[in-house]
């Protein structure tokens, strides 16, 4: 595996990073029996706008802050609710990321759109630049463009593709750094990707689950000739299963991989846990588990806990060795904010392997 620094694959797992909060849907189920007290006039109240604030400390890049604006709206009365809206944050570090994006959900939800489009500013500050052991400052400019399209072709099965573009430049802000960056081949690159999608999803409620499964297998082909640098492949897999038991509590766990096919370093897979700087430490192929017990305390409020280890491997290292794994543990909380859609703002802490570690607040679950 390798310690690249997070400015390193940051256009990749910047998508990730901004779509998974707003692409989550919010089918019109109840999630337990202390949300469906939430009265049918009350719902009836409730604005169409969502606002929600975003937050994360982490000791490797700063500390960020923004928010989620968003507005919902349906296509159809059997439809789950749509949104389009915008999401922006800014750094200690002078760090500046916005996007704007668009879900959808028509014909009785056989349908789904979802589509962003984002860049930004991101500035970083080593102690210890690539383990050299010297301060480093890098500045990394990104624009992202990204939609997907889903149809159901049978009972909760969905078939569709998605494309991806990235146009991301690395560069130091002095000139030791710069040499480096381009010594490493790390100044950035530019990839345009297809891919196809195939989904099983039987969730009560996407946004705040409590039943039900989602098993996703999806690739993304990157070509030149799509406006890229680089001609690679990319399989990425998850699966998701939340159990109620014991008086409103849900038990939820996730799983995931993502393997690469002659992927340079900038398209490696990163870990993806809470506590870790995504694109931090990259390797061709990525596996990770993740556990969280949800407990409802009162009203709308909960307490989270959770577990995980994400492994990286390629390269000669496999799963089986210690520097691979990556541990992750914390505790946190959410609150619903929109009661009818199942809507909900959760704050989490989470403690990684050495000096990792991160504080969030983010709109919607981890997963």
């Amino acid at each position: 595996m390798k310690e690249t620094g997070s400015f390193i694959a940051r256009a990749a797992w910047c998508v990730a990073g901004m779509l998974m909060p707003v692409f989550a849907s919010s089918q019109p189920s109840e999630r337990d029996e202390h949300a469906s007290s939430e009265s049918a006039a009350e719902s009836q109240r409730e604005s169409p706008w969502v606002v929600a604030p975003k937050f994360s400390s982490d000791p490797k890049v700063g500390t960020s802050l923004g928010f989620l604006a968003g507005y919902l709206f349906k296509l159809d009365p059997e439809s789950t609710s749509s949104m389009a809206g915008a999401m922006a944050s800014y750094s200690n570090t002078d760090s500046v990321i916005g996007t704007a994006f668009l879900r959808t959900y028509w014909d009785e939800d056989s349908k789904r759109f979802t589509a962003a489009l984002g860049g930004g500013r991101i500035k970083n500050d080593y102690s210890d630049f690539l383990g050299s052991g010297l301060p480093a400052s890098t500045t990394d400019e990104m624009k992202v463009a990204y939609a997907r399209y889903l149809q159901e072709v049978g009972s909760n099965w969905f078939i569709g593709g998605q494309g991806v573009y990235t146009n991301y430049l690395a560069v130091g802000d002095d000139f030791r750094t710069d040499e480096v960056l381009k010594a490493l081949g790390l100044t950035g690159i530019d990839s345009g990707a297809l891919g196809v999608v195939l989904m099983y999803d039987d969730r009560n409620n996407q946004n705040a689950p409590t039943a039900g499964k989602l098993f996703n297998l999806n690739n993304f082909a990157y070509r030149e000739a799509l406006g890229g640098d680089e001609n690679f492949d990319t399989l990425n897999l998850e699966f998701k299963h939340y159990v109620t038991h014991a008086e409103g509590a849900v038990f939820a766990y996730h799983v995931s991989g993502r393997w690469t096919h002659d992927a340079p370093s900038s398209g490696y897979s990163s870990v993806n846990l809470r506590g870790y700087t995504r694109g931090q430490y990259l390797a061709p192929h990525s596996l990770a588990v993740e556990v969280e017990e949800r407990l409802h305390i009162r009203g709308r409020f909960g307490l989270n806990l959770f577990a995980g280890v994400a492994c990286l491997y390629g390269d000669g290292d496999e799963c089986d060795e210690r520097d691979s794994l990556y541990p992750s543990v914390g505790l946190g909380g959410e609150y619903v904010i929109k009661p009818s859609e199942q809507m909900v703002i959760t704050v989490d802490y989470a403690k990684g392997e050495g000096e990792n570690s991160g504080f969030y607040v983010r709109f919607g679950q981890a997963f």
